[in-house]
């Protein structure tokens, strides 16, 4: 009997690759001759770098500039000429030192991820990955330009201080430098997040009270990015103003806007890039079952988070999926609907959360083991959407 294992990272216990191994561990301890085929995934957020080195891309580091301008070292994930850059790695919330303020969310950059894609370029990569979630910035994307060469310019022909707020004073913006290898580099933004750049759905007003920022501070962002649309708009065109209102402009902080602008980058769903870069559907043949999961199954993860995504290519490839998590939210009759055939909580097994949470992976052995003494029902096909419970 094969099982694929494809689940996302239980966040704040467990990365994906984790996840797997543990749930693997405990199948195998209780099931004789069983195959596991491990394929951590992601929905294009944190852990999809770890998604990719998981299905052969080669881990790769380099020395930026984080969000608040200290150097960071940040892994980045090449396999031939494509690469996986996680911009939580180089700009995220979780690199700020004391964490978000209404100082971080003015002055905050995304000039280590234009960094990464520089390092990326010198690695022959010419096919780029952005998942772009967790970021720190409201700069509209204005470092990963600096980042990629471009100079930021006030009406003395002085250079900008970094973050978002600085643009309002914005006068032109020179690419003399800008890095060449970009004409023939392909970039797809790998994003769910669906806000315009600008207004009151829009980057700052949406995104920017998690990054720190207050009313006023909202105010004064999404002032300062529309005076970037409009000097930009200068430089390369209609098309910067065409982006602003473009769906999936307003992620990270904007740097889905300059990505659409000035990369030409294609927005798609997260968890559809990860499952195509893992090949998932090819290496879901001939197995008997898939199991999936995260650390919360609710409401969000029935609008194309990760088990969704996979309970979807199991469904097409005709292979029953149960899904594993610390907590569901979800009642029988959701997760019937979404295809699942069992769901298993780490609850079921520690009431106490903050326990699950610490303990996640030795209860995630545990639950191998409850799901191996059941595999038998759990593998069995069905043309039926019925729930077994096992």
């Amino acid at each position: 009997m094969r099982v694929v294992i494809a689940p996302d990272k239980f966040k704040g216990s467990l990365s994906a690759p984790d996840v797997a191994s543990r749930l693997s561990a405990g199948l195998q301890s209780v099931v004789a001759d069983l195959e596991t085929t491990l394929i951590p995934v992601a929905d294009g957020g944190e852990g999809t770098l770890d998604a990719a080195v998981g299905s052969g891309f080669t881990r790769r580091t380099a020395t930026v500039t984080g969000p608040m301008g200290q150097p960071v070292r940040a892994d980045f994930a090449v396999r031939g000429q494509e690469a996986i850059i996680e911009m939580a790695a180089a700009s995220g919330l979780e690199l700020l030192p004391g964490g978000p303020s209404s100082e971080t969310a003015k002055t905050a950059t995304s000039l280590g991820t234009g960094q990464l894609i520089r390092a990326a370029l010198d690695e022959g990569c010419r096919r780029i990955i952005l998942g772009v979630g967790g970021s720190a910035n409201t700069d509209g994307g204005a470092g990963l330009l600096q980042g990629l060469g471009a100079k930021f310019l006030d009406a003395n022909g002085n250079e900008l201080p970094a973050g978002g707020a600085a643009l309002a004073n914005l006068h032109r913006i020179d690419f003399t430098g800008f890095e060449p290898r970009l004409v023939d580099t392909r970039f797809v933004l790998a994003s769910d997040v669906d806000n315009p750049l600008l207004g009151h759905q829009g980057a700052a007003a949406i995104f920017g009270p998690q990054k720190g920022a207050t009313p006023k501070d909202v105010g004064i962002l999404d002032t300062a990015l529309a005076r970037f649309v409009e000097v930009l708009a200068r430089e390369i065109g209609f098309r910067a103003e065409q982006a602003a209102v473009a769906p999936g402009a307003g992620a990270a902080g904007g740097v889905g806007y300059i990505a659409i602008a000035a990369l030409a980058a294609a927005r798609r769903p997260g968890i559809d890039v990860v499952l195509e870069f893992t090949e998932l559907e090819r290496r879901l043949a001939g197995a008997d079952l898939v199991i999936t999961g995260e650390g919360s199954l609710d409401e969000q993860s029935l609008l194309g988070k990760t088990p969704m995504g996979v309970a979807r290519a199991a469904a097409r490839a005709g292979i029953p999926v149960i899904a594993v998590c610390g907590r569901s939210t979800l009642s029988q009759e959701q997760l019937t609907e979404a295809g699942f055939r069992a769901v298993h909580a780490l609850t079921d097994f520690e009431t106490n959360v903050e326990k699950c949470m610490a303990e996640a992976g030795p209860l995630l052995e545990e639950l191998g083991k409850h799901i191996g003494v059941h595999l038998p029902a759990s593998a069995a096909r069905t043309d039926t959407k019925e729930n077994v419970h096992v």
